[in-house]
């Protein structure tokens, strides 16, 4: 089926023909309609836990929660509301423990069709966003106390058909308008089972810890230890390196110069480098270049002599730089970097960054 319509009170069900001999169809012949009742009970168990849902919301954020979109299909359900903040994960864990709750009571559905509108609103029922009401409407209730909705969706006959409901989301539509994202029945067993699976191979990755959280936390723990002895070696040897570098600065028409092809762990040692060496050497311009993790690097820093007298930009003087390794940078008129893709060109832009600071 493509589609569903109503007009003059008809529901017309709009199909493709796939036998090929639509011209053999007449008026008089006989077409059966059969509904795919596992898609259309996943459906009704999503739909229905929206309802559930809705009420939650409003028990826990307050009444002004009110449903601005959803979809329900049968692999998951979305429900968009009124809220003016994030849901916290705490507010989450209760309204889907209610929300479970309602589906272990097995509320039996009570529906009522053809219900004057003015009955429905004195019983308390929710409109539905979207919806178009005529004088007459359908009420859907699972307990009269807790959730009465005008709608006119399938639903399951008692909550228990649910089965179960987990949170999959929770974020922003826009000002004003959060969205939930859940899976219920069948969809919520299939996650549950494999978050499952994830716990179990972490146990047995972990040697089967009697406590996983804690085994995690302490390789992470571990796991910082040894990335600060990391940073305090590779600190020190930047520090080695400096001084070696300090040896190699030369004089060139008034101002200091150094230029050279350094051994880094990343870009913002690159740039401590050479904020270091400016600290140490009175009017230095330094050009520095580097492979990081394959990828070449520059930092450019200009004394204030040659931004001043010569109207160097280190910022433009990078992006000349750049062009040898296919990349492109940015930065102050003292100090840029710059990153690209080929490494073969990082020597050419040391070469034509000495010439450039000469």
């Amino acid at each position: 089926m493509l589609d569903t319509r109503k007009e003059n009170d008809l529901s017309i069900h709009i199909v493709q023909d796939v036998t090929g001999i639509d011209d053999l169809l007449t008026e008089a012949d006989t077409v059966y309609a059969v509904i795919n009742t596992a898609r259309r009970g996943l459906i009704a168990s999503n739909h229905s836990a929206t309802h559930l849902l809705h009420s939650a919301l409003r028990e826990i954020l307050g009444p002004h929660v009110a449903q601005k979109g959803s979809y329900v299909g049968p692999d998951a359900l979305r429900f968009d509301f009124s809220h003016f903040s994030k849901v916290t994960d705490e507010q989450l864990a209760e309204v889907e423990r209610i929300v479970n709750e309602k589906i272990r009571e097995d509320i039996k559905l009570d529906e009522k069709r053809n219900v004057p509108i003015e009955e429905a609103k004195q019983l308390g029922a929710t409109a539905l966003f979207g919806e178009k009401y005529g004088d007459f409407v359908r009420v859907i209730t699972f307990d009269p106390n807790y959730s009465v909705e005008l709608c006119g969706g399938t639903h399951v006959p008692a909550t228990g058909h649910i089965g179960l409901f987990k949170f999959t989301g929770e974020g922003s539509v826009s000002t004003g308008i959060r969205r939930i994202e859940a899976k219920t029945s069948a969809g919520a067993e299939a996650l549950v089972n494999e978050q499952m699976a994830v716990v179990s191979e972490l146990k047995d990755l972990l040697k089967a810890p009697k406590d996983i959280v804690k085994a995690v936390q302490s390789l992470l723990d571990e796991r910082a230890a040894l990335q600060k002895q990391v940073e305090a070696l590779q600190n020190e040897k930047v520090q080695q390196l400096k001084n070696q570098l300090l040896d190699k600065v030369e004089m060139v028409n008034g101002h200091s110069r150094l230029v050279e092809r350094v051994d880094v762990p990343s870009a913002d040692a690159l740039k401590q480098l050479a904020y270091d060496l400016k600290a140490k050497v009175d009017n230095l311009a330094v050009v520095l270049g580097a492979d990081i993790n394959g990828k070449p690097q520059l930092a450019v820093m200009l004394p204030d002599s040659l931004i001043q007298d010569k109207k160097l930009n280190a910022g433009q003087v990078v992006k000349e730089l750049a062009k040898n390794i296919k990349g492109g940078g940015g930065g102050q008129p003292f100090f840029a970097t710059a990153g690209g893709t080929d490494l073969s060109g990082l020597d050419a832009a040391l070469a034509q960054g000495k010439e450039l600071l000469g």
